[in-house]
C-alpha cells in the first residue's frame, strides 16, 4: 500500500509561534523535502501576502525531482462565480501542478462563520473544484472542520465531501481543524466519508490532524487504518496552537511499523537529517526527546540498559536507529555516533578505517564543541573545516591580527549604523581593511572581504545570504552564550557555518571566517 504525503510546514507550520520563514528559508526546506521524497509541499497562499507571491515566483525555477509544489487557497466567495474570483486567479498564476482548496464541512460554520446557506456553500465547493480542474490542476479539497461537522450533522459533512469528489477533486482531506477528535471518532468518520466519496467520484480520502489533544499522530494512523490513503502534516509538528500532526512520527510509524510506503525506502535514513535541518532553518532548537529523530531517542545511560543494548539491541530499542538516520548513544561513552562520523569523514579521506586514531580524535573534538553549544546538522561547512583541521588536512588561508567594531546611534540621515576595521596577515604580509555596514556583522563581513580580495580575488563573488542567532542558555541572561549560523552563497553554491561565544560579535566573526575559508578551501580541492 502507498500513502501520499503532503507537507504543510511552509503554510500551516508557519502559523506556529516563533516561526517566520524567509523566501530563502522556504526554498531550502522545499529542497530538503524533495530530497527526502515527499509527494506534495503546500508552500503558501499566494493570494494572502507578498512573501508567498515572491516565493512562488522564485519557486518556478526550482524544478523539484519528485515533490509537487502546491498553492493553497479557499473556495470562491459566497454569491460570486469561481471564474470571477481574483484569489482563484492568483492561485492559478502561482503555476503549481497541484492546488489545495479549503471549504466548510460543518453546517454550523456555514451558518455562523460564512453566514450563508448550506446550498450556497455546496455551490461554492462544487464550482471552485470544477473551475480549478478545468484549468488543468490536480485539486486537493480540505474539508475544514469536518470532524466537528460530522458530530453535529453527519449527513451534511458527508454531502460536502461527496460534492467535492463529484466535481473532480483528486483528494478529499478530512480536517480535524480544532484538534479535538479521538482516534475512535476518526475511524468511524473516515469510513463513512470514504464510502460517500467513492460513490460520488474517484477521490482519495486524506486526513489533516491538529494536535490540541496530543493525538494528531494517533488520529492520522487511525485514519489510514480506516481507509485513508493521503496524509497531511508538518515536519516536527510545527503549527498553530499545539501544532499539526508530526510527519516525522507519522511517516516512521506507517513505513517502519505498518509496512505502508510513504517515501522511497532508501530515503528513510534521511529522516533524522531532514528533521534537524528543518529545525535549524526555522531557527528552533531541536527537541532532544522527539521520537525517532531526537538526540535522545536512542540514548542510553543506565548501566543495565547499556549492557542489554550491547548484547541485544531490541532489548531497549524498538527499531534500529540507522533505519531513520539516527545513532545510538551511550551517555558518558566514547561510542556515541562513531559509525555515522566515520561515514562523514570518509567523504574527506576515503581510506579511513573504523580503527583509525584520527576518527576518535575528531569525535572527541566534536563532543567538546557540542558541549560548548555548537551544532553541525545544518553547518556542514564548519564541520568539514573542523574535521580537516584535526585530520591535518587543512591550512589556514589567513591569520587575524586585530579587528574592531564601532556602533553609532542610528540617525535617519545616515545609511550605515556601524563600522569595522580588520587587520589580517597572509604569508607574512599584513593588510588592513575597513567598511561601514548596516549593523556590526554586516560591517565586519564587508571589511573582511574587502581586505581579503587583495590576496584572494575569487571571494568577490560570495555574499551572506542568511544570518541567525540563538541564545543557547537563557538562564545566563545577557551573559549567555549565543550560536550564530551564517549561510553564504557564491551564486552557484551555498554553505552554512557556525560560531559560538558569549560575545555575539565574536560568534559572528567565527562563522564569517569559516564561511570565507570554506570557499577558498573548495577552490583548491
Amino acid at each position: 500500500m502507498k500513502v501520499t504525503v503532503l507537507d504543510s510546514t511552509l503554510r500551516d507550520g508557519a502559523q506556529g509561534g516563533g516561526i517566520a520563514f524567509t523566501v530563502e528559508d522556504k526554498i531550502r526546506i522545499v529542497r530538503q523535502l524533495d530530497r527526502f521524497g515527499l509527494d506534495y509541499v503546500e508552500a503558501g497562499n499566494p493570494g494572502s501576502n507578498q512573501k508567498d507571491l515572491e516565493f512562488f515566483r522564485q519557486a518556478a525555477k526550482l524544478h523539484p525531482a519528485r515533490v509537487k509544489l502546491t498553492a493553497f487557497g479557499s473556495t470562491c466567495k459566497k454569491g460570486a462565480k469561481a471564474a470571477d474570483d481574483p484569489r482563484l486567479r492568483t492561485l492559478l498564476d502561482a503555476d503549481t501542478p497541484a492546488v489545495c482548496i479549503f471549504g466548510k464541512a460543518s453546517a454550523v460554520h456555514v451558518e455562523k462563520v460564512l453566514q450563508t446557506t448550506a446550498e450556497e456553500n455546496l455551490r461554492m465547493v462544487e464550482e471552485t473544484v470544477a473551475f480549478l480542474k478545468a484549468a488543468g490542476r490536480e485539486v486537493i479539497f480540505d474539508a475544514e472542520h469536518f470532524f466537528d461537522g460530522y458530530k453535529a450533522d453527519a449527513a451534511y459533512a458527508l454531502k460536502v465531501c461527496a460534492c467535492a469528489a463529484a466535481a473532480g477533486a483528486d483528494i478529499v482531506t478530512l480536517c480535524d481543524t480544532n484538534g479535538g477528535a479521538l482516534p475512535e471518532e476518526v475511524t468511524q468518520a473516515v469510513r463513512a466519508a470514504k464510502e460517500a466519496v467513492e460513490k460520488a467520484g474517484r477521490a482519495q480520502i486524506g486526513i489533516h490532524a491538529h494536535n490540541d489533544c496530543g493525538l494528531a499522530v494517533a488520529n492520522s494512523l487511525a485514519a489510514v487504518d480506516a481507509g485513508a490513503s493521503h496524509i497531511q502534516g508538518t515536519f516536527n509538528g510545527f503549527g498553530e496552537r499545539c501544532g499539526n500532526a508530526d510527519l516525522v512520527a507519522v511517516i516512521a510509524n506507517l513505513q517502519l511499523k505498518k509496512g505502508i510506503m510513504c517515501v522511497p525506502s532508501e530515503n528513510m535514513a534521511l529522516l533524522t537529517e531532514t528533521s534537524r535541518a528543518v529545525d535549524e532553518i526555522a531557527n528552533l532548537l531541536p527537541d532532544a526527546n522527539r521520537p525517532f529523530v531526537g538526540k535522545s531517542a536512542f540514548a542510553h545511560k543506565a548501566g543495565m540498559h547499556i549492557d542489554g543494548v550491547t548484547k541485544f539491541s531490541e532489548s531497549f530499542e524498538h527499531i534500529d536507529p540507522a533505519a531513520v538516520g539516527n545513532v545510538r548513544r551511550f551517555l558518558m561513552s566514547d561510542q556515541a555516533g562513531r559509525s555515522l562520523l566515520l561515514t562523514r569523514l570518509r567523504k574527506i579521506d576515503p581510506s579511513l578505517q573504523k580503527e583509525s586514531p584520527v576518527v576518535g580524535e575528531v569525535l572527541e573534538r566534536l563532543k567538546r564543541l557540542e558541549a560548548d553549544g555548537y551544532v553541525f546538522e545544518d553547518a556542514e561547512a564548519s564541520f568539514e573545516i573542523m574535521a580537516r583541521k584535526v585530520m591535518g588536512l587543512y591550512r589556514p588561508f589567513f591569520h587575524l591580527k586585530h579587528f574592531k567594531v564601532s556602533i553609532d546611534e542610528p540617525r535617519l540621515e545616515e545609511k550605515f549604523s556601524a563600522a569595522a576595521m580588520v587587520k589580517i596577515e597572509v604569508d607574512g604580509a599584513d593588510e588592513i581593511g575597513a567598511a561601514e555596514g548596516d549593523g556590526p556583522v554586516n560591517a565586519l563581513d564587508k571589511a573582511l572581504r574587502r581586505v581579503l580580495t587583495v590576496f584572494y580575488p575569487e571571494i568577490r563573488s560570495i555574499f551572506l545570504s542568511d544570518y541567525k542567532v540563538r541564545v543557547i542558555d537563557d538562564r545566563e541572561a545577557t551573559a549567555a552564550r549565543v550560536r550564530v549560523l551564517i549561510r553564504t552563497s557564491d551564486g552557484k553554491h551555498t554553505w552554512t557555518t557556525v560560531g559560538v561565544s558569549q560575545d555575539i560579535i565574536e560568534a559572528s566573526w567565527l562563522a564569517l571566517v569559516d564561511s570565507v575559508e570554506y570557499k577558498l578551501m573548495k577552490a583548491q580541492i
